[in-house]
């Protein structure tokens, strides 16, 4: 609206003019967008920029001063041209070439500090600029000039602007944009020594000293980190809005009963957190726990003794699971464990028992029907499933306690549809994690939880052996699948792992496998080829294709050492009752070997599983590698993970060998944390869109995410509708829905 004074929402084309055809291309529309447009880095107005470092084909913003400027004739055409040279510390020179020297010859002089930006080029062995942009500094600077002596800003690329022209559209914005909200309250400003927004843009974008810019940086990672944490406790805040019903524990209930039942003790950690749950389910403030735990180490006997627990005081539990294989197996699992306690009007069955229901998408209508009335009826304490729990038509008697397993694979809409069915009241929420989570994770994603972790491992719980194959040894690939062949004649079962399903169609690999640095996955041994191995032709070729299930199982059906054994397949496009007929006849031994893409990751539990080979290793994560291997070694014996890579490149290997060196799922995940930054670890990029978190690193920011942690609740705790606070309330609403749901997936 005419006469409004311009705001950080201000469209750019009111501020910059023309400018803002190209800012929006870079997704920078409003005035906000700009400021946030962050420096990648800085020039040091006092040392020249090295210039030995630059490619051919390379943008470049560098700073220097002219050297020597020389106009002459061109021969080919009218005119004069201008070739200015430049020199970084060390000597090494870049020249400046203009077709036409008027107007820069008398800007361009000998001694003239310049900033210049273009693409670099050769012309014979000298290295030169044609028709570079530039801004004079210092001594001569136009008076339009953004930069003063401190730091110069350098942005990342805009199409058809360069770093000098971003800077200058931010300067204009800076100008007109003068009353900034601040999110932060003064008072947590003061304590922290935080400066003002308005202030931390101007040292961000025009630093006037390193530790100038420095300082700003500080307080915009500290923003990031109080807003996120702000969030998480609105979000707290309004869950505990609504009361929960209290699930006293019942001596001599089911819970107690099953502890009688198990052939092992608890262990310490076992039962100092159930002894957490249970104080929770004691009060009437809903629960909201994080159980994390390494691979093994008994998180589900906690949950299902949760979950009895909610039953002997009258209510019901839900089990949310990501995957149908996960569901199906945990509903196989809680009733094989429960036995008679899970039978419950059926012959047999204990009288003051329950029942198990399952409820999955691609259940036949009559047993769909079925076991929806057990859930309605109450009859079924616990109702295992997928997303198909949250479906409007699945009824509860009394929901008492939500269990979600896997918490990535779940949005906060998932979980407000399971606590929408409780009426009048809230169910308690377990979350289950298999995926070790670093401090500095969990208290950014999971800040509206408390969180109980599970380091130790059950006694009896064998080793696991962890090595490396790789690809370019021939011999290595032949004695992988010798080793599998000899695991199954001593009574073990293999898991193979593959990162993708592949096509029916897809080459066979011993005639016509995809090539690559690492080759195929088969290698000639005594006529057949085997899997994992690569050819010597194929060094130049491109990287090879990821492979695939279908691929596999065929060429492990043909290799000598494999073929006479049982092989099944497990993926996801296979029908639900394939899959589970699969992995029924792989739990009780009718297959030897399960080629299975990563379906088999979080919860399938086989105790007879000793051996897995993962093919394409260097294609999963750290921690996700950490996860597959997990779902060996949980009977009597000791497990062997293989993991094969086609992959020559060293930081590929590096990771495979951090695998294989320890199985410390905690000192894992930080490695997986500093090698694939917080936007894949967070969600940000499978959600599709930009991580929140633009400069806080989870890595090297404890100490400011834990003083930010403090600060935010604090603030939400003495306000919690934040009418003292209106620019905190105004930031929270601008967090759409898609980052509110990365809060919670994490």
């Amino acid at each position: 609206m005419a006469g409004e004074r311009p705001s950080l929402d201000t469209n750019l084309r009111t501020l910059v003019g023309k400018a803002a055809t190209n800012l929006a291309k870079k997704e920078l529309v409003t005035a906000r967008d700009l400021l946030e447009f962050w420096p990648r880095t800085y020039l040091d107005p006092t040392r020249p920029t090295d210039f030995s470092t630059l490619h051919d084909g390379e943008y470049v913003v560098v700073l220097t001063e002219v050297h020597t400027a020389v106009t002459r004739k061109m021969r080919q055409r009218r005119g004069s041209m201008l070739i200015a040279t430049i020199k970084d510390g060390a000597g090494n020179e870049l020249e400046l070439t203009f077709f036409s020297a008027w107007g820069h010859e008398s800007a361009l002089v000998p001694g003239r500090r310049v900033l210049v930006s273009g693409t670099v080029s050769y012309y014979g062995d000298r290295r030169q600029l044609t028709h570079p942009e530039y801004e004079l500094l210092g001594a001569g600077a136009q008076a339009s000039s953004t930069f003063g002596e401190g730091p110069i800003p350098v942005y990342g690329q805009v199409p058809k602007m360069n770093s000098m022209k971003v800077a200058a559209a931010v300067d204009l914005v800076l100008h007109a944009v003068e009353e900034i909200p601040d999110p932060i309250p003064v008072e947590v400003r003061a304590k922290h020594g935080l400066p003002p927004l308005s202030n931390a843009y101007t040292m961000m974008h025009q630093p006037r000293s390193t530790q100038e810019q420095r300082r700003a940086r500080w307080r915009m990672k500290f923003q990031e980190a109080f807003v996120l944490q702000a969030a998480l406790a609105v979000m707290r805040r309004s869950s505990d809005a609504v009361p929960a019903v209290r699930r006293s524990s019942v001596p001599g209930g089911l819970a107690d009963q099953f502890r009688e039942r198990l052939p092992f003790d608890l262990t310490e950690g076992q039962q100092q957190v159930l002894a957490e749950i249970t104080g929770d389910l004691d009060r009437t403030l809903p629960m909201h726990r994080l159980l994390q735990g390494e691979v093994g180490s008994g998180k589900t006997v906690v949950a299902l003794l949760a979950m009895l627990t909610v039953i002997d005081a009258g209510a019901q539990a839900a089990l949310l699971a990501p995957t149908e294989v996960l569901a199906v197996q945990h509903h196989r699992s809680i009733s094989a464990m429960l036995g008679p306690l899970a039978e419950a009007g059926l012959l047999g069955g204990s009288a003051d028992g329950t029942r198990v229901a399952l409820l999955t998408g691609s259940q036949s209508a009559a047993e769909r029907k079925k076991n929806l009335l057990l859930a309605a009826s109450g009859e079924a304490g616990i109702v295992v499933g997928t997303h198909a729990l949250i479906q409007e038509h699945v009824q509860f008697a009394e929901l008492g306690l939500v269990v979600v397993d896997e918490q990535h694979r779940f949005g906060v809409e998932q979980r407000d549809a399971l606590r929408a069915k409780v009426d009048g009241a809230s169910p308690h929420t377990l979350v289950m994690t298999a995926t070790p989570i670093p401090r500095t994770v969990a208290m950014t994603v999971f800040g509206d939880m408390e969180t109980s972790t599970m380091t130790e491992v059950p006694r009896g719980r064998q080793p696991i052996t962890t090595h490396v194959v790789r690809g370019d040894q021939p011999t290595w690939v032949k004695r992988t699948w010798e080793r599998v062949a000899e695991e199954v004649a001593q009574g073990g079962q293999v898991y193979v792992v593959c990162p993708r399903i592949g096509q029916e169609d897809d080459p066979d690999l011993p005639d016509g496998a995809s090539t690559g640095p690492g080759g195929p996955i088969v290698a000639e041994t005594d006529g057949h080829r085997a899997a994992g191995a690569r050819d010597a032709d194929d060094e130049g070729a491109s990287r090879a294709q990821m492979h695939g299930v279908l691929q596999v199982e065929r060429a492990l059906r043909e290799l000598p050492a494999t073929a006479g054994l049982r092989l099944g397949i497990l993926h996801g496009r296979q029908p639900t009752e394939e899959k589970d007929a699969v992995m029924r006849a792989f739990a009780v031994g009718e297959v030897d070997v399960l080629v299975a893409t990563t379906v088999i990751e979080v919860g399938v539990d086989v105790p007879n599983a000793t051996q897995m080979v993962v093919i394409d290793a260097d294609r999963f994560g750290i921690s996700q590698l950490h996860q597959l291997r997990g779902r060996i070694g949980r009977g009597t014996k000791p497990g062997l993970c293989l993991l094969m890579s086609q992959e020559a490149e060293s930081q590929s290997l590096e990771r495979l060998d951090a695998v294989a060196s320890t199985t410390d799922g905690f000192e894992l995940a930080r490695l997986d944390l500093a090698q694939r930054r917080e936007g894949d670890v967070l969600g940000a990029t499978q959600s599709g869109a930009r991580s929140s978190l633009r400069l806080l690193r989870l890595t090297r920011d404890e100490d400011l995410i834990t003083a930010a942690h403090d600060a935010a609740w604090q603030v939400v705790g003495d306000d919690p509708d934040l009418t003292e606070h209106p620019e905190l309330r105004a930031e929270l609403t601008r967090l759409d829905a898609e980052r509110a749901a990365f809060l919670e997936r994490g």
